[in-house]
C-alpha cells in the first residue's frame, strides 16, 4: 500500500477517534418556588432521573446538587449535542415530569451545553464545583489549554477526595470546569491551597474576571442520606395546604399547650382554631400559598385564600422548640387589578440574595421609619428605585408617580394613610415583610402588612394588605393585633 495512503488512513482514524470521544456536559441551574418542600422536590428529582433522563438516547450520567443559598444544579453528560437537545425538547412536554417542572421557578432557570473531550467515569459523588468563564481576549488558546491541564495534573488531582475534573467549551467560547469530589469537606480543604498555588494563579489570570460564575453544590444523593426534617417553612406551608387536603398531620406542628392567636376574630389556642374550622362552609376553606419565607424562628407567607370569600392574606408564625406557638395575620377581600393591571398576588416569587437579608431588612426599616413614620419624603428615592418600582396595592399604579398620586389623592380628599408604629421586620434574601400600626381612610385604627422585594439595595416591588383593627370590645382574644 502507498505510504501516503497509509498515513492518510491513519490520520483519518485518529481524528475519527478524537471526534467520537467528544461528549457534552449540560449544566442547568435554577431555584424552586418559595413554597416548595425541599425533601419532596429532591424525591421527585430522583424519580425524574430514574424514570425519564436515564432512558433518553445518548445519556451517560446525571448529577443533581444544591448549594447553601438554595440554588440547584443538574449536570448531565450526553454523547452528543443532538441527544441533549432532544431530551430537553421532550422534557418540556412530557407529562411524567410535569409535577417536577411545576416546582421550578421558570424565570430562574439557566441552561448551557459544553463540548468536552473528557470521558466521564467518576463514582460516589458527594459534592461538585462548577465554574464557567470566558478567556481574556489576549490569551493564547493553546497556552490556556496547556495551563488548564497543568492545574488538574499539578494540583487538583492530588487533593484528598478528588474524583474527576471535566472541562469544556460552549459554542460561544465560554469555558466550563466541573470538579467532582467525594464530599464537601474535602472540597473545602482544597479551596485556599488552590488560590495560593502558582499554577492556579496563572490559570485564574487567564480568565475574564467579570465573566466568572462559581457554584458549589452538595449532591442530592448525599443530602437525602441525611434524613431531611421538614423545615419550619415546609411545616407552615403544609399546615396551610391542609385546608385543601383535609390532612390532619400538620396540626401536630402546633404546640397544643401554647398557641397565641393574634387574629382578633379567633379565640386563643387550638380550641379557637378548631372553632373556626367547625364553622367552615360546606366546600371548606382553600389556601393557595404564593410565597413563603423563613427568618429564624419566624415563617411568613403570602396566600390567596377562599376563607369566607376570596381573600388576600399575610400570615406570620413563630416557632419555639420546634413547634408553632404564635400566629399573626392580616386579611383583605380580593380586589380588582390596580391601575397598572397588577393583582394582589402576581409578580416575582424567586428568593435570591440570602447573604443580603440583614442589609435588606435595614433598608426597609429605614424606609418605614424615615419616610412613613417621620414623613421625610425627600428620602423616598433613597429607598425606592425611581425607575423600576412595581406596585401591587389594589389602588396604586407603578412607579414613584403612582405612589405620589396616591398620597395627593388622600390629601385632597381629607383621607389619611398614617403609620404610627413599626412592630416587626422579617426577611429572607430579597424579600422583607413589615408589620405596622397606624390610621387609614377617615382615621380608622389600622394594621399595615407590607411585603417588599429589593434589588441592589433598593425596593423594586411591593404588595400589601391593609385592614381595620376591630374595637377591643369585639376581640375574641386578649393578645392584641401585634
Amino acid at each position: 500500500m502507498n505510504f501516503k495512503l497509509i498515513m492518510l488512513v491513519a490520520i483519518g482514524l485518529f481524528f475519527a477517534s478524537c471526534s467520537s470521544s467528544k461528549s457534552v456536559l449540560e449544566v442547568t441551574t435554577f431555584r424552586t418556588k418559595s413554597t416548595v418542600n425541599a425533601s419532596a422536590f429532591n424525591k421527585l428529582d430522583a424519580e425524574v432521573e430514574n424514570n425519564f433522563t436515564v432512558k433518553q438516547p445518548g445519556f451517560i450520567y446525571r448529577q443533581s446538587g444544591v448549594n447553601e443559598s438554595g440554588e440547584y444544579v443538574v449536570l448531565v453528560h450526553w454523547e452528543t449535542i443532538e441527544n441533549a437537545k432532544a431530551s430537553m425538547d421532550k422534557f418540556m412536554t412530557d407529562q411524567s415530569v410535569a409535577d417536577y417542572a411545576s416546582m421550578i421557578e421558570g424565570s430562574s432557570m439557566k441552561m448551557s451545553r459544553y463540548i468536552t473531550g473528557d470521558q466521564f467515569d467518576a463514582k460516589n459523588i458527594g459534592f461538585a464545583e462548577v465554574m464557567s468563564f470566558k478567556i481574556n481576549e489576549d490569551v493564547n488558546k493553546k497556552a490556556f489549554k496547556k495551563t488548564n491541564k497543568r492545574v488538574e495534573k499539578g494540583f487538583t488531582s492530588k487533593q484528598e477526595g478528588f474524583l474527576q475534573r471535566i472541562t469544556g467549551e460552549d459554542e460561544n467560547g465560554k469555558q466550563i470546569v466541573a470538579v467532582y469530589w467525594d464530599n464537601k469537606s474535602n472540597s473545602d480543604k482544597a479551596l485556599q491551597p488552590f488560590m495560593d498555588n502558582s499554577i492556579s494563579k496563572k490559570f485564574m489570570n487567564m480568565m475574564d474576571p467579570t465573566s466568572i460564575q462559581m457554584g458549589r453544590y452538595q449532591s442530592l444523593t448525599s443530602v437525602n442520606k441525611n434524613t431531611m426534617k421538614l423545615s419550619k417553612k415546609d411545616q407552615v406551608v403544609a399546615l396551610l395546604n391542609s385546608f385543601n387536603t383535609g390532612d390532619q398531620t400538620p396540626i401536630s406542628y402546633i404546640n397544643p399547650n401554647k398557641y397565641i392567636q393574634h387574629n382578633l376574630d379567633v379565640a386563643d389556642g387550638l380550641q379557637g382554631f378548631g372553632e373556626v374550622m367547625h364553622h367552615a362552609p360546606p366546600q371548606g376553606f382553600k389556601a393557595n400559598v404564593i410565597r413563603a419565607f423563613e427568618d429564624g424562628d419566624y415563617v411568613f407567607t403570602h396566600t390567596e385564600y377562599d376563607f369566607f370569600g376570596p381573600k388576600a392574606g399575610f400570615d406570620v408564625f413563630r416557632f419555639e422548640d420546634g413547634k408553632i406557638v404564635e400566629h399573626w395575620d392580616n386579611l383583605l377581600a380580593v380586589q380588582k387589578p390596580n391601575p397598572s393591571g397588577r393583582t394582589q398576588f402576581d409578580g416575582s416569587t424567586t428568593i435570591t440574595d440570602l447573604d443580603k437579608t440583614e442589609a435588606n431588612k435595614k433598608t426597609v426599616r429605614g424606609f418605614i421609619e424615615n419616610v412613613l413614620l417621620n414623613h421625610e419624603m425627600d428620602k423616598v428615592a433613597t429607598y425606592i428605585n425611581p425607575t423600576n418600582y412595581v406596585q401591587h396595592n389594589p389602588a396604586v399604579a407603578d412607579g414613584l408617580d403612582g405612589f405620589g398620586n396616591a398620597m395627593k389623592y388622600f390629601a385632597e380628599n381629607g383621607l389619611v394613610m398614617e403609620y404610627t408604629k413599626l412592630h416587626k421586620v422579617l426577611g429572607q434574601g430579597n424579600f422583607v415583610l413589615t408589620m405596622s400600626e397606624g390610621k387609614f381612610g377617615k382615621g380608622d385604627h389600622t394594621a399595615y402588612y407590607d411585603l417588599f422585594r429589593l434589588e441592589d439595595g433598593q425596593i423594586v416591588e411591593h404588595w400589601d394588605v391593609i385592614t381595620t383593627i376591630p374595637a377591643e370590645a369585639d376581640w375574641k382574644n386578649t393578645n392584641g393585633k401585634f
